[in-house]
C-alpha cells in the first residue's frame, strides 16, 4: 500500500500540475517503501536529490503558468516555492552531515509539505487556471 495516494481530493484539475504532483507523490512513496524494507538511510540521499531536482521542474511549470495567465496571488505563491525549496535543501544538508534521523521525520515532513502546499496553495492556482480555460 502506498504511503500517499494521489486522489481526486488533491487534484487541482490542471493536467500538467496533477501529473507533476503524482511524480512528487511517487518520490515520497519510494522513500516509504525503502524505509519499510529497512533501506531508508541508504536511499535518503538519492531521494532528496530527486525531490530537489523535481521540485525545481514543478515550481518552474507553476510559475510559468502564473506569469502567462497573470495569477493575482503569484508573489505569495512564489514565496512559498522559495521557502519550500529551502526547507528541502536544509533537509538534504542535515542528511549529508548525519545530523538528522532521516526516515520517519523526513517522510512525514515531505508528506505534510506536499499535502499542505497542494491543498492550501495549488488548489487556488488550479481553480484560477480553470477560469482561464486551462485543463
Amino acid at each position: 500500500m502506498a504511503y500517499i495516494d494521489f486522489t481526486d481530493k488533491i487534484s487541482v484539475k490542471v493536467s500538467i500540475i496533477d501529473e507533476q504532483h503524482k511524480k512528487l507523490v511517487e518520490i515520497i512513496n519510494d522513500l516509504h517503501n525503502a524505509m519499510v524494507s529497512g533501506k531508508g538511510k541508504t536511499v535518503m540521499d538519492d531521494i532528496l536529490l530527486r525531490m530537489i531536482e523535481y521540485v525545481k521542474v514543478h515550481f518552474s511549470t507553476e510559475e510559468s503558468l502564473m506569469v502567462q495567465y497573470d495569477f493575482p496571488e503569484r508573489s505569495e505563491h512564489e514565496a512559498q516555492h522559495i521557502e519550500l525549496t529551502s526547507q528541502v535543501g536544509e533537509l538534504y544538508v542535515k542528511v549529508r552531515e548525519n545530523k538528522l534521523n532521516v526516515t520517519i521525520e523526513t517522510m512525514n515532513f515531505l508528506k505534510d509539505w506536499l499535502n499542505h502546499h497542494i491543498m492550501e496553495t495549488d488548489k487556488k492556482l488550479g481553480a484560477f487556471l480553470q477560469t482561464k480555460g486551462v485543463k
